[in-house]
Order: C-alpha cells, then sequence, then structure tokens
C-alpha cells in the first residue's frame, strides 16, 4: 500500500520527482507506514528517521502534514510554502492544496478538524478552520476563510467564505 499510494502521488504530481510538494508526500507516506510496525519497539528507529526527516522537509519546503493525519490518494501540493495541515485533519482524494493554505482548528484544545471531501480545490492562502465538513468537489478561492460547512459542486470565496456558485 505504501508503495501504491506513493505511485499516485508521483501521478498526480505529473511525475515530476523533484516537486517539493512529492517529497513531503513521501515522508508523510512513510510516517503512516511506520505506524503500523508492531511491536513499538521495532518501531522507534523508523518513528526517529521520520521525526528526522518530517522536520527536514518542514524547513526546506514549508510544508506540514502530519502522519496522524488522514489523507487520500493523490494529494497534489501545487505550490510549497506556508502549508499546515492539523493532525485531526480528514482529506479526500485528489485534493489539491496551494501555498499558505491553513487546514485546522478554531480553537485551541479541539481535537476533531476539517474533513474535506474528493477533489476538493483549495486557493493560496485560503484557512479551513474548525469542526466543518468540506463536500465533494469544492473550489475555495484564494485567500478565503472557511468556517462553515459547504456542500457539494459548489465555490466559496471571500472572508469568511459564502457560496457563490452551484456546479
Amino acid at each position: 500500500m505504501l508503495f501504491e499510494n506513493i505511485r499516485m502521488d508521483l501521478k498526480s504530481h505529473e511525475g515530476h520527482l523533484f516537486d517539493q510538494g512529492f517529497w513531503a508526500m513521501i515522508v508523510y507516506r512513510f510516517g503512516r507506514w511506520q505506524m503500523e510496525i508492531n511491536p513499538p519497539l521495532l518501531r522507534f528507529p523508523f518513528t526517529f528517521f521520520y521525526k528526522v526527516l518530517f522536520k527536514l522537509v518542514q524547513i526546506l519546503t514549508g510544508i506540514e502534514i502530519p502522519c496522524k493525519t488522514k489523507v487520500g490518494t493523490g494529494l497534489r501540493i501545487h505550490h510549497h510554502g506556508g502549508i499546515i495541515v492539523s493532525c485531526h485533519a480528514v482529506l479526500g482524494d485528489h485534493v489539491t492544496l496551494r501555498s499558505g493554505v491553513v487546514i485546522g482548528h478554531n480553537h485551541p484544545g479541539e481535537t476533531v478538524g476539517p474533513r474535506l471531501g474528493n477533489g476538493v480545490d483549495i486557493g493560496s492562502g485560503a484557512k479551513i478552520l474548525g469542526p466543518i465538513r468540506i463536500g465533494d468537489h469544492v473550489k475555495i478561492g484564494a485567500n478565503a476563510v472557511v468556517i462553515t460547512d459547504l456542500p457539494s459542486d459548489c465555490t466559496a470565496v471571500g472572508v469568511p467564505a459564502r457560496v457563490i456558485s452551484h456546479e
């Protein structure tokens, strides 16, 4: 499953091995894989290696996707830099992120993050905050701040984001 997911991520990055978003996805997939190793004593060296790689990718690319985040196949990080995804978020298949996107909590201590459907396209600088649901095939405009649920097949823009069209 690890290599199949990496293959799908490479395909979503159009085969560009040197895309920094692809590097972040390799480290993320490795982190998810190492979490399944039992017993914990055997997992320890892999966890240590993951944490070093995670910090390296975070410094070099500005992308932070913890291994506890649930990410579907084919995540596309279109432009790197300033991308932060909460470990409580859930991202569907074929989601696109651009620079400056934050997917996280509204308040400290929240243990439920945003849930994004399949095919969600998020513009640069957008913020998706709180325990909300974003439907399938939603387009979120640049610098939008989404704090309420969005239905499938719509476009949302503004601060706070509002639906401007249904497709």
